[in-house]
């Protein structure tokens, strides 16, 4: 089992910028990855999915044009580019392997601890 770490969480104002990371404990190059949010009372959010071995990407409508996955050099290395932030956005954003690659925004077979995110007004 895949072991995934995140990082780069923080707090900003709306309009600002983030970029999450997600360390894995294999090689994730071929892997299809995604992240999800999460707030209390709220249920789980697919945000953004990558098929590394298909080129594709997939993003909720929420985030579409605003947020970025990427699998940087690295080859265990995922990442969550995220600008123009929203207070809406504010959550635990964590990073996850997707049960169906075909439908990589909607449950997930592992996950991390998460990093918050929250934004201001």
């Amino acid at each position: 089992q895949v072991q995934l770490v995140e990082s780069g969480g923080g707090s900003v104002q709306a309009g600002g910028s983030l970029t999450l990371s997600c360390e894995a404990s294999e090689n994730i190059s071929r892997l299809c990855m995604a992240w999800f949010r999460q707030t209390p009372g709220k249920e789980r959010e697919g945000v953004a999915a990558i098929d590394p071995v298909m080129s594709r990407t997939y993003y909720a409508d929420f985030v579409k044009g605003r947020f970025t996955i990427s699998q940087e050099n690295a080859m265990n290395k995922l990442s969550l580019q995220m600008k123009n932030l929203k207070p809406d956005d504010t959550a635990m954003y964590y990073c996850a392997v997707p049960t169906l690659c075909l439908n990589p925004l909607s449950s997930y077979n592992y996950w991390g601890q998460g990093t918050q995110v929250t934004v201001s007004s």
